[in-house]
């Protein structure tokens, strides 16, 4: 599996459902956690969980050609 620049000026959607909940839930909980112990590790982890979730695109999954939105299709 290999890393591949171009992919990442394409801003594609691929991140499925489940994914983004998965995503967005555990970027609450680290942006919440982080208000109480101060750590800005937590708090930057979560933003980003939290914008990926939001807007449904994975730098890193782009890069990589992975794509979660067609899993939620083939398990129904």
């Amino acid at each position: 599996m290999s890393f591949d620049y171009k992919r990442l000026i394409k801003f594609e959607h691929n991140i499925g459902d489940k994914d983004k909940k998965v995503r967005m839930v555990s970027g609450i909980v680290l942006v919440f956690v982080s208000l109480f112990t101060a750590s800005i590790l937590m708090l930057l982890v979560g933003g980003v969980l939290i914008a990926t979730s939001y807007f449904g695109w994975c730098p890193a999954y782009s890069g990589f050609d992975k794509n979660t939105l067609n899993q939620n299709a083939d398990s129904q």
